[in-house]
């Protein structure tokens, strides 16, 4: 093999390790993000006696998370409360839309 040969052999393995490292860190830049899933749909955490995934049971229960894009949750468009007042996702467990 000449050395021309190995040295783009050399650079392509090197790219592509680099991309691959990229695509991975992009791909876990997520955050916790409370009170913005639906009912049934959170990723996990939902209150005392809840299993995990899936375990809420009130729209936008807040503390229920959801996995985001990291830097988005507070950003999520929400329906506002029944009373009008806005509602936000939190990156801490909030006291809203709770089950009775």
């Amino acid at each position: 093999m000449s050395k021309a040969i190995k040295t783009v052999a050399i650079v392509g393995a090197v790219a592509a390790s680099l991309a691959a490292h990229t695509t991975t860190a992009t791909a876990q830049a997520k955050e916790k993000c409370f009170g913005v899933s639906l009912a049934g749909q959170n990723d996990c955490a939902a209150g005392p006696g809840t299993t995990c995934a899936g375990s809420s049971v009130v729209d936008y229960q807040g503390n229920a998370w959801t996995l985001v894009d990291a830097g988005t949750c507070t950003e999520i468009e929400l329906p506002a409360m029944a009373d009008g007042t806005p509602r936000t996702g939190s990156l801490e467990e909030l006291n809203r839309d709770l089950p009775s």
